[in-house]
Order: C-alpha cells, then sequence, then structure tokens
C-alpha cells in the first residue's frame, strides 16, 4: 500500500525534490564522518573547540553558545547546586561586566533577556546561549566578548553572591510543586546507586543559601576549563573566517589551566529486579503510570547505527499509533499513553513509557501497557501498522530536506551543541535524507518489533504509579508485572485487531464554487476572493518555509451570545464534537488515513468567534481543505460511549484543577477583575452534570454550517495556479444553506460582563499546600478611547515591556527577590465592535518567599509610580525601541506573523471592506508611535492609559499557604514561614528523559 504523499505537476520540476534524490549505496560499516556537516570546525591552541556556520535563516542575526561540559553531577557535597549558581553569577557580574551590566548590553540590542538569552544547567553540562543582531559589525563582536567573559571571568564575589541567591532560592522554590516532586521521586528511582541520584542541579537549600564565594570559585576554576568548552556560531554571517578570527581574538589569548583535570564519568548501575514504586501525590493532576526501561548509550558512529535509529524511531511510531487507538476505545484503561527515549545522563538512556488514567486505575494502565508491548514482542506489527509508520517518517524526512536551506539558526546551533557535548554526529540534512530514503522502504516489520525488547521488566526497569490518593500498593504493581510476563511466557496473549480504513477522506467531491470578486492588495501582497458561496478567502503567498502553509478561517459570533442556560453545554461543543470525529471520521481512524500526509486542523468556540486553523505542507493542502470541507459538511451525533469518555476525562481534569493550590488563587484574580458572571466562573464538577451532549454537538454543527459567515486567511508556500481550484472546490463547494445560520454583524454581537474594581483591593488567599509557595498578581484597569485606538494600542505593547523590564531591574536585579517577572495585557474580554472604548488590565505577576511578598508589591507600586511621575530615562526608551523592532524584523520573515496581521488587519475596528487599508493604517500607527516615544510621551501615556496615580486603582491578590499544624510547629522552631510550591497541571509534563535536569531557564 502506497502511503506516500503525491505530488503536484508542477512541483516536480522544481529543483532538488526529494522525490528525486538520488539513493546511496550502503555499506552499513561505513564511519560516519565525525567532521561536523557545513561548519568551520577546528580547536584554538588553547583547548577550546569552535563551530562557525553561515544561516541566514532569520536574517541579520546569530545563534551563539558557549558549551562546557561541566555539570552538577562534578559537584562536592558541599558544592551540591553550585554549578548553576555559577551559571546565575555569569549573567550577574563578570570582570568586565557587573550589576547585570551584560543583561543591559544584550537589551540594548535588542536581544531581550529570557528565552532566548540565558543558560541551561544540567547534570553533565552547562550551556550559555545568545541570540543577537549582527546588522552592525560591532555587535557579533560584543557578544563574543560576553561568551569570552563566561568562559573564565565570571566574578564571585560575597556581594555577588548574595544580590542571586534569592533569585536561585526563588527558582528551587518554584521547582518544589507536584510535578517536581514527582520529577525527583522518579530521578532518585532511576538513577539509584550512582552519583547521579544525590546530584540535581538545583542543588540543596542549605547550600544555596549558605555557600562561600570561596567554595563556588574552587568549582568554577577547578572545572571551567577552556578543554571542556566550544563557542558555536550560527547565522548570517558574510564569512565564517571573520567569525573564527572574532573568536580567536576574544579567546586566543586565554591560558589554559595547568593543573587540568579530566572530566570523570560516572556510571548508572543496571537491575535486573524492577523497581517499583508508589508516589502519592495530593496536588497532582490526575493519576499516571511511568515505566523506565535503562540501557547504556551506543555512540552514532556508522551507517549501521544510523539504521538501527531509523529502526527504534519507527517502532514509537507504529507503538503511539496502537496507544492512541487504545484510548479511544470502549472504557479505555488510559487518557493517553506514549513511548519515546532519550538519553538522560551521559552514560545512560532510558526508554520510557507514560500513561494518565482515570483516580484509581493506575493498575489497569499498567496493565495495558506491559500487554501491548508484550503482544508486540509475541506478535509483532502488521505490514500495515509499518507502512503507516513508514510513511509517516518518509514524510517528516521529505519536509526536513525540502526547508534545508531554511533552517533557523537555533536549530543547528542545537546540532553542533549535540556534537560537542555527547559526541552525535552532524550529516547534513541532504545526506540524511538520502540515508532515509534509501533504507526506510527495507526496514520490516520484524525489526521494528524486536524493539519491544528494550522495554523488558528485566532491563533495568523502574516502575512507578503516580495517584493523588493512594489506592495501589507496591504489591498489586508487581503482581501486574507478574501476571502479564506469564501471560507472554505461555503465549496466550491475542493478535492485535486491525480496523478498516476508508481510502478517500472526501468519497463525493463537491461541485466547484466560483469568484464573484477579486481584489489585489499590494501593500500586504495578498488576494482576496469572495466565493459564489459567501466565503471570503485571502491568500499570501511566502517563500519563507518551502513546506509550510498555514490557514485559519473565523466567523463572529460565539459563546456570548447563548443564555446562561446553555453556556456550559456549548461551551463543550469543541470536546464533545473532537472526541466524536469532527471530520466524519473517528480520531484513530483518521489517524491512519492522513499517514504521510502533513495536514492537521484544529477548531476553537471563542466568546465573539467560531474558528478553525490549520498547517498544512504544500503537498498536502488539498487534504487539508478537504478536511474544512468535512467539517462543514459533518454532522456530529453523539454517541453514549463517546460521552462516557469525555465527560470522565472532563471530571478528571477538574479534579485535578481543585488539587492544584493555584487554581484558588486564579479563580480569585477572575472573580475580582472581571465580576462573578457564568463566562468567567470556573468549571465544576455540578455544572459538569448538566452538560447536554446533544445541544453541545448541535451548537457545534451549526458553528460550522454556513460558509457564508466565514472569512478565511491562508499564508505560505502555495502556488497559485494549483491553490485556486482546490479553494474553488473545497471551500466554495461547501453548500450555502437556504437561511443563514449564526450569522451576526460584529457591531450588535453581546459584550461580556466584566467590571474592574473601582477602588484597591488587596487579598491573601490561601490553600493548603504540600510545600508552600507565594504567588502575586498585581493588576491595573485599562480604557482606551476609541477616537486614539490604534495609537493607543501600540502605547500598550511599548509600556509592558516597559514596566516588566523596570520590575525586573528592581526586584531581581537590585533587591534579589525573585527569579522572574512577567506583565502581561488582557483587552480580549471586548466585543469586535467597530465603537465604542476597548477595556482590560495590565496585570504584573512573579512569584516570590511568602515573607517578603507584600513588601515587593509595594516596591512594585512604587516603581511604576516612578515612571508615572518621572518618566523612563533615554536608556530605557532606546532599549524598547530596539527590542520591539528587533522582534519586528524577526517576524516580517515568518508566516505566522503574516498570518496573524492579516487577521487582526480584517478584525480591526478600522475595517471597512479594505484589508489593505487596514493593515497599513496599522502600521502607519506602530511608526507614528516608535517615532514619538520619548521619555516625556511614555510618562503621558502610563498616566493616561493606567490610572494616576497607579496606587489609587489596583488589585493585587497574594497567594499564600494556608496554616496548618506543621506549619505552626516549625514556625515555633524557625520563626519563619515554610516555603511552599505550586503544583503542576499535567502529570504527564515529566519529561523526564530530557529532565537531566535542566534547572535553570533564567
Amino acid at each position: 500500500m502506497d502511503l506516500l504523499p503525491a505530488e503536484t505537476s508542477s512541483e516536480i520540476v522544481k529543483k532538488h525534490r526529494f522525490r528525486s534524490l538520488k539513493m546511496v549505496d550502503l555499506n552499513y560499516e561505513q564511519l560516519l564522518s565525525d567532521v561536523p556537516y557545513g561548519a568551520d570546525y577546528g580547536t584554538l591552541d588553547n583547548g577550546l573547540s569552535y563551530y562557525v556556520r553561515l544561516n541566514s535563516k532569520p536574517k541579520m542575526r546569530a545563534a551563539l553558545a558557549l558549551a562546557v561540559k561541566v555539570g552538577s553531577v562534578l559537584e562536592e557535597e558541599e558544592e551540591r547546586g553550585v554549578a548553576h549558581i555559577v551559571e546565575h553569577l555569569a549573567f550577574s557580574a563578570t570582570k568586565k561586566y557587573t550589576n547585570h551590566d551584560i543583561v543591559k548590553f544584550l537589551e540594548s540590542i535588542g536581544a531581550e533577556f529570557g528565552a532566548c538569552q540565558n543558560a541551561v544547567t544540567s547534570a553533565d553540562e552547562t550551556v550559555y546561549e545568545l541570540f543577537v543582531p549582527v546588522d552592525k559589525p560591532e555587535l557579533l563582536s560584543q557578544a563574543i566578548s560576553v561568551l569570552a567573559e563566561f568562559s573564565s571571568e565570571i566574578r564571585v564575589s560575597a556581594e555577588d553572591l548574595e544580590k542571586e541567591r534569592g533569585a536561585v532560592m526563588e527558582e528551587y522554590r518554584a521547582n518544589r510543586n507536584a510535578n517536581g516532586r514527582m520529577q525527583d521521586a522518579h530521578w532518585l528511582l532511576m538513577m539509584e546507586g550512582s552519583k547521579y541520584a544525590d546530584r540535581l542541579p538545583i542543588g540543596l537549600e542549605k547550600v544555596i543559601r549558605t555557600v562561600s564565594p570561596e567554595i563556588v570559585k574552587q568549582f568554577y576554576t577547578k572545572w571551567y576549563n577552556l578543554q571542556n568548552m566550544a563557542v558555536i556560531a550560527v547565522g548570517d554571517f558574510s564569512d565564517t573566517k571573520s567569525v573564527v578570527d572574532l573568536i580567536k581574538t576574544h579567546f586566543g589569548s586565554k591560558v589554559p589551566a595547568t593543573d587540568y583535570v579530566d572530566i570523570p564519568r560516572f556510571l548508572v548501575p543496571s537491575h535486573e529486579e524492577p523497581r517499583i514504586s508508589c508516589f502519592v501525590e495530593s496536588e497532582a493532576a490526575g493519576s499516571a503510570v511511568m515505566i523506565s526501561c535503562k540501557s547504556p548509550v551506543i555512540e552514532l558512529r556508522t551507517v549501521k547505527d544510523y539504521r538501527d535509529l531509523l529502526v527504534e524511531a519507527m517502532f514509537y511510531h507504529a507503538m503511539n499509533q496502537r496507544f492512541f487507538k487504545i484510548s479511544r476505545k470502549k472504557d479505555p484503561p488510559y487518557f493517553s499513553c506514549s513511548v519515546a527515549a532519550d538519553v538522560v545522563v551521559q552514560p545512560i538512556k532510558a526508554y520510557i513509557m507514560t500513561s494518565s488514567c482515570k483516580e484509581k486505575g493506575t493498575l489497569i494502565a499498567l496493565e495495558s501497557m506491559l500487554t501491548e508491548i508484550a503482544r508486540v514482542r509475541l506478535h509483532g506489527f502488521s505490514e500495515r501498522e509499518i507502512s503507516v509508520a513508514r510513511a509517516t517518517m518518509m514524510s517528516e524526512i521529505e519536509s526536513a530536506y525540502l526547508e534545508r536551506d531554511q533552517v533557523q539558526s537555533t536549530s543547528l546551533r542545537e546540532e553542533y551543541l549535540h556534537h560537542f557535548l555527547r559526541k552525535e554526529p552532524v550529516v547534513g540534512i541532504e545526506y540524511e535524507a538520502q540515508l532515509q530514503k534509501t533504507i526506510l522502504p527495507h526496514i520490516s516489520a520484524s525489526e521494528v518489533s524486536k524493539y519491544s525488547e528494550n522495554f523488558r521488566t528485566t532491563h533495568s526497569c523502574v516502575i512507578k504509579a503516580i495517584e493523588p490518593r493512594a489506592a495501589a500498593t507496591v504489591d498489586n504493581l508487581k503482581t501486574v508485572v507478574l501476571k502479564i510476563n506469564s501471560l507472554e511466557d505461555d503465549g496466550i496473549i491475542s493478535r492485535w485487531d486491525e480496523d478498516h480504513i476508508p481510502e478517500e477522506i472526501v468519497t463525493i467531491k463537491p461541485n466547484p464554487g466560483s469568484v464573484v470578486q477579486e481584489s489585489e492588495y499590494s501593500n500586504i501582497g495578498a488576494t482576496e476572493l469572495i466565493l459564489s458561496n459567501g466565503m471570503r478567502v485571502c491568500y499570501k503567498c511566502t517563500d519563507f518555509l518551502e513546506d509550510q502553509v498555514l490557514f485559519t478561517g473565523y466567523a463572529y459570533g460565539g459563546l456570548s451570545e447563548l443564555p446562561e442556560s446553555e453556556y456550559i453545554s456549548c461551551s463543550m461543543g469543541s470536546t464533545i464534537a473532537g472526541e466524536i470525529g469532527i471530520f466524519g471520521y473517528r480520531p484513530s481512524m483518521l489517524l491512519d488515513m492522513l499517514a504521510g500526509k502533513r495536514a492537521e486542523i484544529g477548531t476553537k468556540l471563542g466568546a465573539y468567534m467560531r474558528t478553525f486553523y490549520g498547517d498544512c505542507s504544500p503537498t498536502d493542502l488539498e487534504t487539508a481543505l478537504q478536511l474544512v470541507y468535512q467539517l462543514f459538511a459533518t454532522e456530529v451525533v453523539p454517541g453514549e460511549e463517546d460521552i462516557k469518555i469525555v465527560m470522565q476525562m472532563s471530571e478528571e481534569s477538574i479534579n485535578a484543577q481543585e488539587r492544584d493550590p493555584y487554581t484558588v488563587f486564579a479563580n480569585r484574580v477572575r472573580e475580582l477583575n472581571y465580576g462573578n458572571s457564568y463566562f468567567f466562573r470556573p468549571t465544576r464538577i455540578s455544572d459538569l452534570r448538566k452538560v447536554d451532549p446533544f445541544k453541545a454537538c448541535e451548537y457545534f454543527n451549526k458553528c460550522f454550517k454556513d460558509p457564508s459567515t466565514f472569512t478565511v486567511v491562508i499564508v505560505g508556500n502555495i502556488e497559485p495556479t494549483i491553490a485556486r481550484p482546490l479553494i474553488l472546490q473545497y471551500l466554495g463547494g461547501i453548500p450555502r444553506p437556504s437561511e443563514p445560520i449564526l450569522k451576526y454583524n460584529r457591531d450588535d454581537l453581546k459584550g461580556l460582563p466584566f467590571t474592574f474594581p473601582t477602588t484597591i483591593i488587596r487579598e491573601v488567599v490561601r490553600s493548603p499546600m504540600v510545600e508552600a509557595q507565594c504567588s502575586v498578581q498585581l493588576c491595573f484597569p485599562v480604557e482606551l478611547k476609541n477616537e486614539k485606538m490604534m495609537e493607543d494600542v501600540h502605547f500598550v505593547g511599548f509600556l509592558s515591556k516597559l514596566i516588566e523590564a523596570k520590575i525586573i531591574q528592581v526586584l531581581r536585579f537590585k533587591h534579589g527577590q525573585i527569579y522572574s517577572a512577567g506583565v502581561s495585557v488582557f483587552l480580549g474580554g471586548n466585543k469586535p465592535s467597530r465603537v465604542g472604548n476597548a477595556r482590560g488590565d495590565i496585570s504584573v505577576s512573579f512569584s516570590c518567599d511568602p515573607d517578603v511578598a507584600l513588601a515587593l508589591v509595594d516596591l512594585s507600586l512604587d516603581e511604576i509610580l516612578r515612571l508615572q511621575e518621572e518618566g523612563p530615562s533615554d536608556a530605557d526608551i532606546s532599549t524598547v525601541l530596539e527590542i520591539e523592532q528587533r522582534a519586528h524584523e524577526n517576524g516580517l520573515q515568518e508566516n505566522y506573523w503574516w498570518l496573524d496581521r492579516i487577521l487582526h488587519g480584517y478584525q480591526s475596528r478600522i475595517y471597512s471592506g479594505d484589508v489593505g487599508s487596514s493593515f497599513a493604517i496599522q502600521d502607519d500607527s506602530r511608526s507614528d508611535v516608535r517615532k514619538i516615544l520619548t521619555p516625556s510621551t511614555a510618562r503621558q501615556a502610563l498616566q493616561k492609559i493606567l490610572p494616576f496615580p497607579c496606587k489609587k486603582q489596583y488589585t493585587v491578590v497574594i497567594l499564600m499557604p494556608q496554616d496548618s499544624r506543621f506549619q505552626l510547629l516549625k514556625s515555633m522552631v524557625t520563626n519563619a514561614k515554610v516555603q511552599f510550591g505550586f503544583a503542576g497541571l499535567i502529570v504527564l509534563a515529566f519529561c523526564i528523559w530530557r529532565y537531566s535536569r535542566t534547572s535553570s531557564k533564567q
């Protein structure tokens, strides 16, 4: 059965297409090159390795990194947490930079501190990452000089250390939540008997609070040697030689250590008997089972090793396909289940299965997981399962190959990091595509099936059940293991029963519609079509990514129009209908039908709009549009079993939220700021039991029925001569109902009922917690006048960035009391009317030590008031403008950015039928605000947009741990409040195979 995606005639003539890619002659003993493909690679005389590669995506940007083969496993007992502290100190003070001047420098060039300018510490390594503009010659040199400072010039004074202790402690506290505790427990079980077990990168609280500068300096000096480091630079450079010269300039004079100490390797012992544990976590998001089987890491060195990796990947595809189908059967043993593997620590690879299940369902989930693996060992996968997996993998490598010249610099940087830190070959996507195209067709079902041997419970296996309330015992889990092993030994596990899968998504193709009006908008490079069924379609052709097409369709009129009595049922329409199948096929069946194709569609029912959205390959645009057609053509009818599964999952989700200490806090913030209306109230179990699934599906069917109410925007690598006929057939072919369905005028929609308090409200919300933590949300009302709306919206964007930067400067860099802070803007409660003012709020949020929460609130208010009265500095304005400009430049090269901007053009209150004009007005407003943004105008805007003075109207809600006998007892001993942590929302956020544990993303 050929499941490979079909290719259109015009695409065949394109150069270097995947289908015309030549096969390679296979010599499985051939060594993969240890010279990384595409990079100018070498080692300086002092031992520093370097990788430099030219890459123009994105333009005029560079992704840099300093990789250090030093992690927490190297720490001695009194140093536990020091590797992570060193990483923090790097951004705080070096020989050349003091008082977080590195952060200020990076922000001044538009490299915002956060996810892109950061570092991460794991058990085996520390990596510092920068993403910087290179459109000015001196910027790259300065950025590389920063990495050079990290390598040998980090300052470790008593003052520097004291400033960072608070931030590190706050990060430590944030990790002490439900997910953190569960991850830690599983980590300890997996690593038992090795040094890794006692060397979590976050360290010990005692060490963080009391470690001396001398000990930190000693660790830094001992291990931060140039022989253990590499500099990676990938970006839009004119040439590699000049970049290598810059690396030599900043690093070449550094002297290698004379007392160099080799990095030791630490083994993780194997064990034949499975380690089994039951972990009770009262704040867990639900019940779950984790099975981890450890194996020594095998280096990827030969073509045969690469083939083995493909077999392994095919196993995961086929296995996960089965798990998904089981999760959608009658009375399933789990809600979700998946299998994967990764290198946990340098010497160990873990094969991991995780499942989430209903409460008291861990034994059933474990039995099903072990049974399915045993079924594969006994009977193997079917040829169809392997064909589906092969088609999926072939589609993935085709996409990667087509976009080989459009890969982000940050992605390439990761490849070279893995080459240096883990000796993973970098062979180049062209060769990799050739290998996969040659090898994949010849991998057999029996080969893939044999990979199930890695999941035997005798292979250093760790099994952990996680439950919010104790139900299973270790003996129960052992009994399940023995039972399945016995059934497998006796060979009495039956074969997998396959379903019949239809060949076509649309069995009878619709009659194409026609274009009744066409408009060109040259300023945005877009074409708009009004189709004969009333649907408006706007498409923009781009070449940002060879294998990406994005689209979104929306119609006005959503949940705000419903009476309260129908709201709960109808708000679950997407959830219930999605479980049944919104495209005319059950989700598990559709998964097989889409094998080898890249086309994903989702739906959303919002307050004021109904939306469908998608992402597909250009070669699969027809499939994606067929799914849209099916969305409008399908009548979703709920069945008893469908409803049962959805309601059970929803009930588990609500129970999980109610176990989460953060829920009571978030609910109170919402209640205070938006009123206690039914739309903003949290869903309770009692509400769930009032849901009418037939009403939910009936409403969902109506939401996606009338094409004349929808506007669709398509952005990506589309060829109009191919795309237009498909648009006419599958979008234009959607029948228009004889009477309009849910057709609303945007100006007549019902607004959501919300009113911000007119007074000051300061509340402490107490919630029971296992370990205590404190979270703060400080909110101010915002009202934007209609006549200045466009300008003020841009002002709000600039000012929110300004406030965030200044709050971080004060609370973290000056007082050292927080890890991070965020400022967010909410204007989404307003109906999309073209008249009237827009109301919302700006909120400042951070977590901190409960003892200092109120003081930090006052410091935040003081800083915002100072900005209102005195205004920011010229440097502050310059930084905010630079950060915004760099983000804007990056956005211009992204399909998602253009899709979002064109949608905003249609949905803007200034839109009156000409999206090009609407887009231009918004763009001009941005430019106008940039031109007039000065310390003085920023001060005036802060006074105008926020209450002035800001201390006269705001709400602040602080989450605190609820008093308990344990807390009172500890307070008598320590005379201090206990520090607790938030519960995680999703158990399966473990990802512990990449856990290592990456403790710091500053």
